[in-house]
């Protein structure tokens, strides 16, 4: 676990050297976010109907801003040549490298969203509802960008070919994440949502580590 921790924090490092990068990710959520409640008006009722699939969108495709570099950076200056021939498993380097992600993306996402919720009008449970499905959710959104990222490294136009990839598998993260908001207000299945989240993200991570490290190798070749 010594060579996890070494690249999670090494990763870390990175991104607290260009908070940039960060900075634009929730610049991005939050004016997405903005752009709805401007465009449709103030309709109280409507905005709060819509708003758990326009902020779990709205984080979703702030997630994949970020997602571009995840393994560019190492492929381009030789540092994946020594992760593939490290003496630990590359699945470690994998999860390492996503778990940085999720921790500088996902994790304030879901701090952010509950406060970008008072402009829908979502009640206290709801916004709560909101930060506790990004909580949970967005880990599976960070690996499937992983796989995503590591299966178009080296190629022309990987930004777009990245999200092509990576939308339609996010498809039942979003569905069942919007879904346990809405359950709140609707008087629904919360807890039924929260667990099918909860399942999707420990699928991942018991699956996508291996994919990734598949994809790396690869591309390593």
């Amino acid at each position: 676990m010594s060579g996890f921790t070494a690249l999670l924090a090494r990763d870390l490092r990175l991104v607290w050297r260009r908070p940039g990068d960060v900075m634009v990710v929730l610049a991005f959520f939050v004016v997405a976010t903005v752009l709805f409640p401007l465009g449709i008006g103030p309709e109280t009722n409507l905005l709060a109907r819509i708003a758990a699939g326009i902020l779990w969108c709205a984080a979703l495709f702030a997630a994949l801003l970020s997602l571009d570099r995840l393994f560019a950076a190492d492929y381009e200056d030789g540092a994946l040549d020594l992760l593939l021939l490290a003496p630990w498993p590359l699945e470690l380097a994998a999860l390492a490298k996503c778990l940085a992600h999720w921790i500088v993306t996902g994790l304030p996402l879901a701090v952010l969203a509950p406060f970008m919720g008072l402009l829908f009008g979502l009640s206290g449970e709801g916004l709560a509802a909101l930060g506790l499905t990004l909580l949970v959710g967005t880990p599976a959104l960070s690996l499937i960008g992983g796989l995503a990222a590591a299966l178009t490294l080296g190629a022309r136009r990987g930004g777009a070919l990245l999200a092509l990839l990576a939308l339609p598998l996010c498809v039942p993260t979003l569905i069942f994440g919007a879904g346990a908001v809405e359950a709140v207000a609707t008087g629904g299945g919360f807890l039924t949502h929260l667990a099918i989240l909860g399942a999707l993200a420990l699928l991942s991570l018991a699956t996508l580590p291996w994919a990734i490290a598949a994809a790396l190798r690869q591309a390593g070749e």
